[in-house]
């Protein structure tokens, strides 16, 4: 499996090469830099360009981008609107699909592979309507992502609308053979179950987001500090004829010392092993 750590961990900080150093140290062979403008800002040609040179000199590799879930610089903490691509006010899905594609530009420089997609916010519900707004969305974005060559990859939420059943029923109402499913094991964990998850969404697994939590909050801990059942959990992931990328996607809150993070990363992914 492809160990792959997301910046979501230096969320609080700017993307910078001294991270990305950080994350090769700790046994990272990619990451996922996860849009957010406060840590990497998409929209700045000197910090795409500051990215872009150092990857052309370094093994790590850009394997994925987390799509954008705010606008603003303080992730929607100044009232900054949720990017949402199935929100009823279509002016607000398109501003959402066009923060989006600020971000896939990235791809123009940095070769990023997959880009994980958020199919609206937690309170959407299921219904007819919600298929026909996720299909336009993942139809407008997927022609804007495939000449870039990045895959688009749906993650399951902790919504109605994102459940692993709607998921799958929305890629195969729309033939999306070319979408991909990142499954948030966090998520699973609180909703459905992560080997019901894993279950479900089968050999349309391209990512594994790996964190943990108690059953309720998504908190994004270590693996172990919450109640996931993980020899399970990974005998079920192991078990795909193909293996997905696993992506350690952990809390920036966490009060870990800089100098323990990689003894810290390495033991989560020898989960894997």
């Amino acid at each position: 499996m492809l160990r792959v750590l997301s910046t979501h961990l230096f969320l609080n900080h700017r993307l910078h090469p001294g991270l990305l150093e950080l994350a090769d140290r700790s046994g990272a062979q990619a990451v996922e830099i996860f849009a957010a403008r406060q840590h990497f800002d998409y929209t700045s040609r000197e910090d795409v360009a500051e990215l872009a040179e150092w990857f052309r000199g370094n093994a790590l590799q850009p394997f994925s981008m987390h799509a954008p879930l705010y606008a603003d610089r303080e992730m929607g903490r100044s009232g900054g609107l949720g990017v949402n691509v199935l929100h009823p006010d279509k002016a607000r899905r398109i501003d959402a699909m066009d923060e989006i594609k600020r971000a896939l530009e990235t791809a123009e420089h940095i070769p990023l592979r997959n880009l994980v997609v958020h199919l609206g916010e937690r309170d959407d519900a299921w219904s007819q309507r919600t298929i026909e707004l996720a299909l336009t969305a993942l139809e407008h974005l997927g022609a804007f992502a495939r000449p870039l060559g990045v895959r688009l990859l749906v993650e399951n939420l902790l919504s109605e609308a994102t459940t692993p059943e709607h998921l799958v029923l929305i890629l195969e109402m729309g033939h999306l053979a070319n979408v991909g499913v990142c499954i948030d094991l966090g998520h699973a964990h609180i909703t459905v179950g992560t080997a019901a998850a894993i279950a479900t969404l089968g050999e349309r697994i391209a990512s594994v987001h790996v964190h943990d939590n108690r059953g309720f909050k998504d908190e994004h801990l270590w693996p172990g500090g919450g109640t996931i059942d993980w020899p399970v959990t990974v005998k079920g992931i192991k078990a795909l004829a193909s293996q997905p990328a696993t992506v350690l996607e952990i809390t920036e809150k966490l009060p870990d010392a800089p100098a323990a993070l990689p003894a810290r990363i390495e033991q989560a992914f020898g989960l894997f092993a």
